[in-house]
């Protein structure tokens, strides 16, 4: 009885502890501060117009008639009738700033809620929510505006009602999607199961899944809105007793011949706005979608972790036994580590020592999160852009392809290749199949197409596929998962690489077509002396592939840390 009112303040804290990260995140980031530093300014430029702005937004001086900036006591110049034009733009501010969030809201409140039920329900009221959504979208905006004006007459408020309205099927079409993929999640039907209802399933799952896309197209939208609101301002269907950023660009426009440098003001202050406001969209979603660690460090910053790494090193750390000659590669005191969010690393991965021999496959093993990837990636070179390598070397020929991102790039797809866990999300759904190795055996090897898609046909057949010039013609949804996972097979082993770097292979797949894949690897290991890393969590997977030639001390090493 008393732990439930408990959780409420811990929630209310996490959420508070997110929203401070996030703060933090977009402040450290010199393109996110600055434009919230400028949209700041703007909000302020509006809110303290009637204090601080040199005039009225009416308030005319006969004797400064089309002065230019800078003189006559005018900041940014006036206009034909002798407004001061800074005045006028601070005044109009607040007009801005309240069409465009009639904008933001009126488009969130149609947009997010219809989006919600259409992609959660999905039926009848998505049918009819996607026609009334193409309806609206076909309908052009700036015409409707114009036309509406002789109805309404200068009521940007209404007009820029209207203009959500016509925007909001971005919103829609956003959410639907997002949440006909939420609702077929697991923790969905649990929250079923447990008797939530759907309204708050929806609102408490499901919205929370779409909470960073709405908040980025928010950004969006915004400098739509400006935009609309100054371009209607601009055609002159404003209120003239009411001062807008459209309105005194359209003055300022109209004059231009005799005050040129008046338009300056307001186009700037018009076009900054909007920039920051899709630049500040963009900073957003990066720092919605980075990792929880945080953003990649900088070169600066990530040599200056290197540096602290490598001196809090172990002392054997250097004492490592070299490499044996027959090895095909050679993993030597490997360190991986990543940002922690607070300044520091983490490291997750301690001092990795394999060798892989020609005709060997050996098994990483641990459970999730023990680090396996993140050798095997290390190896490949395709370690994500936060990771910091704090030490250890990958010997390749005795050459360390950590040290040279060349040798790295010549290495891949040539003398290493990968094959991954997800078949069917690593093939691209807009090509063929024979398109897809054509094109990856001919970027690594000199061959004709004609010779490549010979040998690729004579591949595809020896891994088991048995019509594999139908196969070629095919399109990747239209091939099982197995067969998908034997055609990444094939294209691993075209370019005929010394070592296969293999990423849990079986994990996708049923148990026949697990064993038939691991025979496979098996088979392709012992006709070309291949060498193999094979990343699993399997048990079984590991006694039955790798025997005797299985390594357990890098395993041990491997597994020491958890990702």
């Amino acid at each position: 009885m008393t732990t439930t009112p408990a959780l409420v303040p811990a929630a209310e804290n996490r959420s508070a502890a997110a929203v401070r990260s996030l703060l933090r995140r977009m402040l450290t980031d010199p393109l996110g501060a600055c434009c919230l530093a400028f949209l700041l300014f703007v909000i302020f430029l509006g809110l303290s117009g009637p204090w601080l702005a040199p005039t009225g937004p009416n308030v005319t001086d006969l004797g400064a008639v089309n002065a230019r900036p800078f003189t006559s006591g005018h900041l940014l110049g006036a206009d034909a009738t002798g407004r001061d034009i800074l005045s006028r733009l601070m005044w109009g501010t607040r007009q801005t700033l309240l069409a465009c969030l009639v904008v933001l809201v009126v488009s969130v409140a149609f947009g997010v809620p219809s989006g919600l039920a259409a992609g959660f329900y999905r039926g009848r009221f998505e049918a009819v929510a996607n026609w009334f959504s193409d309806v609206v979208m076909s309908m052009p905006g700036i015409v409707l505006l114009i036309a509406l004006y002789t109805r309404t007459g200068p009521d940007i408020v209404t007009a820029m009602a209207v203009f959500g309205v016509l925007v909001a099927p971005t919103y829609f079409r956003l959410v639907r999607s997002i949440a006909v993929g939420v609702r077929n999640e697991l923790y969905i039907d649990a929250a079923k199961v447990v008797g939530l209802s759907d309204l708050r399933i929806v609102a408490r799952h499901v919205l929370w899944a779409v909470r960073a896309p709405i908040i980025i197209q928010s950004s969006f939208i915004l400098a739509a809105g400006i935009g609309i609101e100054a371009g209607v301002g601009f055609l002159g269907l404003g209120d003239p007793s009411r001062p807008a950023w459209g309105s005194v660009l359209q003055e300022s426009f109209n004059n231009i011949y005799d005050n040129r440098p008046g338009v300056a003001g307001p186009a700037i202050l018009i076009s900054l706005t909007i920039l920051s406001l899709v630049l500040l969209g963009n900073v957003l979603r990066d720092v919605l979608q980075a990792p929880a660690g945080g953003k990649a460090p900088s070169a600066r910053r990530r040599r200056e972790l290197i540096r602290r790494a490598r001196a809090a090193a172990q002392p054997d750390d250097e004492q490592r036994p070299a490499p044996p000659a027959d090895a095909v590669v050679s993993i030597r005191g490997l360190r991986i580590g990543y940002p922690d969010g607070g300044g520091g690393l983490r490291e997750v991965v301690h001092g990795v020592d394999l060798d892989v021999r020609r005709g060997e496959i050996h098994g990483l093993v641990g459970e999730s999160g023990s680090g396996k990837s993140q050798i095997a990636f290390s190896t490949l070179g395709i370690l994500p852009r936060e990771a910091v390598i704090l030490g250890g070397s990958v010997l390749l020929d005795g050459q360390d392809l950590l040290a040279s991102e060349k040798l790295m790039r010549h290495a891949r797809g040539r003398r290493i290749a990968y094959i991954p866990q997800e078949p069917m999300a690593n093939l691209d759904p807009s090509f063929t199949v024979g398109a897809q190795l054509t094109h990856g055996l001919r970027a690594v090897k000199k061959t004709t197409r004609r010779d490549a898609e010979k040998e690729l046909l004579g591949l595809l057949s020896r891994v088991g596929i048995k019509d594999p010039e139908h196969v070629f013609r095919l399109y990747p949804h239209e091939i099982s998962g197995g067969m998908a996972q034997r055609v990444l097979i094939c294209g691993a082993v075209a370019s005929g690489p010394d070592l296969i770097v293999a990423d849990e292979p079986t994990t996708a797949l049923d148990v026949t077509v697990q064993a038939e894949v691991l025979e496979l690897l098996r088979e392709l290991r012992d006709e070309r002396g291949l060498a193999m890393i094979l990343v699993t969590h399997n048990l079984g997977v590991v006694a039955d592939i790798c025997g005797c030639r299985t390594s357990s001390s890098a395993t041990a090493d491997a597994g020491a840390a958890p990702l």
